[in-house]
């Protein structure tokens, strides 16, 4: 048990990641305590969440929405911040131990990067961060002596693996041993397109993307899921944050989302982790770091039938994945123009101007377009991120 509550600050806590943190935080008897809560707009639900925890810090980094909400309700002993700078003064308080940066997209970036810059853990939820600045971020990190304690369930299940004995030269580590390593399988449930023909796939609805057959999340990674864009995005994040070449890096569909990732090493041994798909134990695992305390999170029963099927992913039907794969071995500006142009591509599509099948080719032509730049300053790929948005529009409506 720690002998203090681990000091929390949650970027993105009206998110679902958000939600879910607050829960593993109720459960935690008092091993975790919530210093910041962090929206973007949702103040409403800010609120509510204030009043339960009382935290030191409300942050909302929509200025107009925090002037106009009525903050009444507010406990006494809580500070109200808005604007972009109140995430970066949160994240920098020094009564805060561990951030859970889960605001969704690119916008995630600038809180990440701050808590990284003030040398905290972060319990990184947000893929984006890595997809768009890995090397800049990872040599943050090490400079500052942060540590990046990944929440995506494939990747939480990576760095569990590595951390036994066959995988790692010490506890706590979170590189793999070279000698040791052969590569590491992602799983993809497949999402609600997995047997769907490409015919069936061009007639698809927004209602059909959203159809996620195991996880409950929002609406951006949820179609993200359908694209199969989503672990795309993990092969560059995996690439980054386990310093590993695409080569090292597969995928393949499990439908039941039981098996979060596997590990094989050069004996052709293969570790799996295992459980419910329940975003809950990955929080926990990261908050509570090098522990195990219980938690929320659901439990596997072994003692009904289960059933576990692996099948090769259909890249014809699922193009997103080579070009995943091209912008983890390309690195430099790459990445953030792939993650703009599909957070715009995603957009397009959720409100109907672009067609379920054009998203991917939509992001391979913008990607293809710019001018690449191999070792890229932070400001370099905020310029980019803008600059694959609008061309993501000019390409809708040319």
């Amino acid at each position: 048990m720690h002998s203090n509550p681990r000091r929390i600050a949650i970027l993105g806590s009206t998110g679902s990641i958000g939600r879910s943190t607050l829960d593993v935080v109720r459960h935690s008897q008092g091993q975790l305590s919530v210093v910041a809560l962090t929206a973007n707009r949702s103040c409403e639900e800010l609120c509510q969440q204030a009043a339960e925890f009382a935290p030191r810090f409300v942050a909302v980094a929509d200025d107009e929405q925090a002037r106009t909400f009525d903050w009444s309700r507010l406990p006494r002993s809580t500070e109200l911040l808005s604007g972009q700078r109140a995430i970066e003064r949160v994240v920098r308080s020094p009564e805060v131990d561990i951030v859970v940066a889960a605001v969704v997209g690119s916008a995630g970036l600038t809180g990440t990067w701050a808590s990284l810059d003030a040398g905290k853990t972060v319990a990184l939820a947000n893929k984006e961060t890595l997809v768009m600045a890995g090397p800049l971020v990872m040599k943050l990190a090490a400079d500052r002596g942060a540590k990046i304690l990944p929440v995506d369930s494939e990747h939480s299940a990576v760095f569990q693996l590595l951390e036994t004995p066959v995988g790692c030269a010490q506890r706590g580590a979170a590189q793999p041993r070279r000698n040791d390593l052969s590569r590491i399988i992602l799983t993809a449930s497949g999402g609600p397109f997995r047997n769907w023909t490409r015919t069936e796939m061009e007639q698809a609805t927004v209602a059909d993307a959203l159809a996620h057959p195991t996880w409950q999340m929002g609406k951006k990674i949820t179609i993200d899921s359908a694209t199969m864009m989503n672990k795309a995005l993990e092969i560059i994040e995996a690439r980054w944050l386990f310093d590993l070449p695409p080569s090292q890096i597969d995928v393949v569909i499990h439908p039941q989302s039981i098996v979060h990732s596997l590990v094989e090493f050069n004996d052709g041994s293969v570790l799996a982790q295992m459980s419910p798909p329940d975003m809950k134990l990955p929080i926990q695992y990261a908050l509570n770091w090098p522990q195990r305390l219980e938690g929320p999170a659901r439990r596997l029963d072994l003692t009904e039938a289960l059933r576990l099927d692996f099948e090769p992913p259909d890249e014809d039907r699922f193009p997103a994945l080579q070009l995943g794969r091209e912008v983890a071995a390309l690195g430099g500006t790459a990445g953030a123009v792939l993650n703009a142009a599909n957070e715009a591509a995603v957009a397009s599509f959720l409100a109907g101007e672009l067609s379920f099948v054009e998203i991917v080719p939509a992001c391979r032509a913008v990607l293809e377009s710019h001018s690449f730049i191999p070792a890229p300053t932070l400001d370099e790929l905020l310029a980019v991120d803008r600059w694959a948005r609008q061309e993501i529009s000019r390409w809708i409506f040319a």
